[in-house]
């Protein structure tokens, strides 16, 4: 069975689409972004304001499903400058998994909207 989830406090895309997939005991979250609530970007041009959001956004979604970041067992990381972005996100990773998570990072041209930097998404396990 297939649920979609919509976690309260972050931005909601439909019908384009989901924000978090459950199925039995995994999860997949879609790539969060420096996005508030109502979809405006928050911190243009500035990597630790950016990455904090997307940190926090995917915080809410894995509560959403009875998560939390040691449930995750696969980061999907895009940036668009890894030279001047990856000490950032390797400072908020530290703080908030306390163990390692495997991950693939990738720079990339640009996401959707060109003042995005980051977009990070996440496979989970469930308790």
């Amino acid at each position: 069975m297939r649920e979609l989830i919509q976690p309260e406090g972050l931005w909601d895309p439909r019908p384009r689409y989901a924000q978090v997939l459950k199925s039995g005991k995994q999860a997949w979250i879609s790539g969060q972004v420096s996005v508030d609530e109502n979809g405006n970007t928050v911190g243009e041009g500035d990597i630790e304001t950016q990455t904090r959001q997307v940190f926090e956004n995917l915080r809410r979604a894995l509560e959403s499903i009875g998560a939390g970041f040691d449930d995750v067992v696969k980061l999907h990381v895009y940036s668009t400058d890894i030279d001047a972005h990856y000490s950032t996100i390797a400072a908020f990773r530290k703080t908030h998994f306390t163990s390692p998570v495997p991950s693939t990072t990738l720079q990339i041209s640009r996401l959707v909207l060109p003042e995005w930097l980051l977009e990070i998404e996440a496979e989970v396990l469930l308790p």
